[in-house]
């Protein structure tokens, strides 16, 4: 993970344990990190200007359902773990192609941009070419609080 959302600190694993769902969005442009972390929304953070979502072959946002989040409490090395599965697209591109900047998770409130807050954005560069866009996450998880 490269940075947390100013927005986002200090609540991203109560968020998760309270039930919330994820999304992940990815860019093809991205501001600059200290720009980026300030902005409150995803609808936000789109319409500013140097932020592009994808738009390659096959994209779409993908949801990380509650269900599927892990969350561990780690009392002997005093530390909080976030995780889930790695996440990939099938056969992304090849009619368009993108050259993919960052992953950002954002948690899912209402269903509209403007009530989805991002809470991480990771470093994320990949070019598509057609195949498989896999989204690796550290083996850390998500997020690890220490």
């Amino acid at each position: 993970m490269d940075l947390v959302f100013n927005i986002a600190k200090g609540r991203t694993a109560e968020k998760v344990a309270d039930g919330g769902n994820l999304i992940v969005v990815l860019l093809k442009a991205a501001q600059a990190d200290g720009v980026l972390r300030d902005h409150t929304t995803l609808a936000a953070l789109l319409a500013a200007t140097g932020n592009t979502e994808a738009n390659f072959t096959n994209y779409s946002r993908k949801t990380i359902a509650n269900a599927a989040l892990v969350l561990t409490v780690d009392n002997t090395n005093d530390r909080t773990r976030l995780d889930t599965a790695d996440l990939s697209w099938a056969s992304a591109g090849g009619t368009t192609n993108n050259s993919l900047v960052k992953a950002l998770v954002c948690e899912d409130v209402g269903g509209a941009d403007t009530s989805r807050v991002p809470l991480l954005a990771y470093d994320y560069p990949y070019v598509t070419s057609g195949t498989a866009l896999p989204l690796v996450f550290h083996a850390s998880g998500l997020l690890q609080i220490t």
